[in-house]
């Protein structure tokens, strides 16, 4: 039996959508809004949250609202119908938003399901959650600045970190950070062509950063003959995440990875991330948890898969206190188990 054997004839009866926004200045130049879809059905509701980035399409989907989704369905049914709508009034700017929306509108209608079935997703799946180590994930801005790391390791001493490159890095930040702070993930930035995040192919970052931090995984390269080189012996600690859309994409990367980055919201249904993690278990392969910033149910869901199916991985799933300016008090890693009695929610994320 797979994974989605176990949710997809889950009966899930809506009433009634509802969308509402929430937002959260994470830097000056950086104000997150995402948007919790509710699903309304009797005397439950189920939320999702959907991490499309841009902020006139999230206004615009808050303004124009959820398809019409009254009526009884199965998980099955509602997947395969959402598959055949358009989510977005005009097309998205960046393609895998629709991705997104899908994840939001499938994880509230599966936390709906299995609240009105009175069963927690960890018992239907069969897997008893774990404690949740995490990382905190950070770019360093421009120009680059180890402060960024290095103050959190102050705030929260030993975390550990996921941090995005760019090719205006130096060896004294590389040498201050492989010093000051445990860094697990390095992420190259080398599958966003025209994004603000795009960080090209650079050999020369790609082989000082192999150098630097040997025992951290090397995230999403673009892979040419130049990097290859630059990559060479260090080629078992690429890690894929943005091309990863989909079980079938693991077949498809220039370098077979050991380890990828599952993010749910990126493939879309429910369907597809637990075939996907099907796969990885199937290979032999291992994972980490994948954040997009959200800032609701969106996050404790990612901590929930992670707690389920990989744990002991660099996740980054951090609490949602982490998104701010370093300080003490937060919660450390690892998170404690915390799935609520039904439904696909952690804690007490709302």
């Amino acid at each position: 039996m797979t994974l989605y054997d176990r949710v997809r004839d889950l009966p899930v009866t809506i009433h009634e959508p509802r969308l509402r926004r929430l937002a959260l200045q994470v830097a000056p130049a950086f104000a997150r809004v995402t948007t919790v879809v509710e699903l309304h059905g009797g005397d439950e509701t189920g939320l999702g949250e959907d991490v499309t980035y841009e902020g006139g399409e999230a206004a615009a989907f808050l303004e124009g609202g959820l398809p019409g989704l009254a009526g009884d369905w199965t998980i099955h049914s509602l997947s395969q119908a959402l598959g055949g709508m358009d989510l977005f009034g005009a097309p998205p700017a960046w393609e895998p938003s629709r991705a997104y929306r899908r994840w939001a509108i499938e994880s509230a209608a599966l936390d709906l399901a299995l609240r009105q079935a009175g069963a927690p997703l960890w018992r239907v799946l069969g897997i008893e959650p774990q404690p949740v180590d995490f990382v905190i994930s950070t770019g360093l801005g421009e120009p680059p600045d180890a402060a960024r790391v290095l103050d959190w390791t102050h705030a929260a001493p030993g975390i550990g970190f996921k941090v995005d490159a760019t090719p205006s890095w130096t060896r004294a930040l590389t040498d201050a950070l492989a010093e000051g702070a445990r860094i697990e993930v390095v992420d190259l930035k080398g599958h966003y062509p025209g994004t603000t995040v795009d960080a090209g192919a650079d050999p020369r970052l790609y082989a000082m950063i192999a150098e630097e931090f040997p025992d951290a995984w090397l995230e999403d390269p673009r892979v040419d003959a130049r990097t290859r080189v630059a990559l060479a012996g260090a080629e078992d600690r690429v890690t894929w995440d943005a091309p990863i859309h989909g079980a079938a994409d693991l077949d498809d990367m220039p370098i077979r990875a050991r380890t990828v980055n599952m993010k749910p919201s990126r493939i879309g249904s429910v369907e597809g991330v637990l075939a996907t993690y099907d796969r990885i278990r199937d290979d032999g392969l291992g994972a980490y948890g994948g954040g997009q910033y959200e800032l609701g149910p969106g996050r404790g869901q990612i901590q929930y898969l992670a707690s389920l199916f990989h744990p002991e991985a660099p996740n980054d799933t951090s609490p949602v206190g982490y998104h701010g300016p370093p300080r003490a008090g937060l919660p450390q890693s690892p998170l404690m188990p915390d799935p609520a009695p039904t439904g696909f929610r952690w804690g007490d994320a709302d």
